[in-house]
């Protein structure tokens, strides 16, 4: 096995990864944040409308962390730095 299908290897390993435990995090808390608002609003109904609109905006913030390891893992895998590095070093 050369150099360059070990860097592969590791870039597709570790953005697999990246995703899993990116993903997790984020999917916890939303679950927790809806069932928070949820029980919020059964019992003061009167302020369901600041309610959804503050959940909304937590709910968007939550969900930017799991893009930030999405866009993280294409770059490990598409746009990996270490190919070129790599390919130049070993020559092929």
């Amino acid at each position: 096995m050369n150099s360059l299908n070990i860097i592969a290897m590791a870039s597709i390993v570790t953005a697999g990864i990246c995703m899993a435990i990116g993903s997790i995090g984020p999917a916890l808390g939303q679950g927790r944040a809806v069932q928070s608002a949820l029980s919020s609003m059964a019992q003061q109904p009167d302020e369901r409308n600041s309610l959804t609109r503050t959940l909304f905006v937590g709910l968007a913030m939550m969900e930017s962390i799991a893009i930030y390891c999405f866009v993280i893992a294409m770059i490990l895998i598409f746009a990996n730095p270490f190919w070129v590095y790599i390919s130049k070093t070993v020559g092929g």
